[in-house]
């Protein structure tokens, strides 16, 4: 098991001291032994150790909260669930202890550094109904972002095309002339000099998919790390939020039938954060 979990497990994890100290675990909560024998189907536990994180800045406001659902505006550079770098600066993290609700969990995600609306159901039993509504895109989503003005460009538009976003590559990419699988209507709101909001409409839910579709146009989002030009930016500076928020979410509830919307009460430009 020792050299599984070496083979596993990525370069600079400590598996010798670990294996030591008895912080590998079966099921039943036995200590994984360095020289146990290898057996295919078997679950290993351990808790890694988690880097200093620096408090995310901005509130984490509630919009809503009843027996089933909690909505908070999510400020940007909050994950919505514990992974990677960001485990305690998760929305998930903070809730489940601010709120006393150790099942609270997403029914959908937001990037990390963008804003909004976020919807999470307070217990495990009513996660399904509810994802079931976002797997079946009978959830109404509008985002506003702020980009480039281009005084040339005919909206609104509807883009359709197909993106794809592999696994370990941060950015997605448009694959020519493959079945469509993403679709955004794009509408101008307001125009500020250079500036302009864009009203988005996403049909579909690809990764990145408005970011994007806007970079595509040649309306890259204000701010944004990644599109048109990858950016080395530390995952710790929360200076420059990207402008795109998560304004509205729209939807008939499937568990009582009534009809529910929630608006962030954020506003475009985003201000710096420090």
């Amino acid at each position: 098991m020792g050299d599984w979990l070496r083979d596993r497990l990525k370069a600079g994890v400590d598996i010798g001291g670990m294996l030591a100290a008895e912080r590998f675990v079966y099921d039943d909560l036995r200590p994984v032994r360095e020289d146990d024998p290898y057996v295919p189907q078997t679950f290993v536990w351990f808790h890694r150790d988690l880097r200093d994180e620096p408090p995310v800045p901005g509130t984490l406001p509630v919009l809503h909260r009843d027996e089933r659902l909690v909505v908070v505006d999510k400020p940007p550079f909050l994950s919505t669930i514990p992974r990677g770098m960001h485990v305690r600066e998760s929305v998930v993290v903070r809730l489940r202890d601010e709120l006393d609700l150790p099942e609270l969990s997403p029914v959908h995600r937001l990037d990390r550094i963008t804003s909004g609306v976020l919807v999470l159901t307070t217990a495990r039993r009513w996660r399904g109904p509810y994802q079931s509504m976002f797997e079946h895109s009978t959830v109404t989503k509008t985002y506003r972002a702020l980009a480039p003005f281009r005084e040339d460009l005919a909206l609104p538009l509807t883009v359709r095309n197909h993106i794809r976003k592999e696994r370990g590559v941060l950015r997605a990419e448009v694959v020519p002339g493959a079945p469509v699988n993403a679709e955004t209507l794009i509408e101008l709101e307001s125009v500020d000099g250079a500036l302009a909001v864009y009203r988005l409409s996403p049909r579909t839910g690809r990764t990145h998919q408005l970011r994007v579709h806007l970079n595509d146009l040649g309306i890259p989002i204000v701010d944004d790390p990644l599109y048109p030009t990858e950016l080395d930016v530390s995952i710790d500076d929360f200076s420059r939020p990207l402008q795109l928020l998560a304004s509205e979410i729209e939807f008939v509830d499937p568990v009582d039938g009534a009809p529910r919307r929630f608006v962030s009460d954020r506003e475009l430009p985003l201000l710096p954060m420090s």
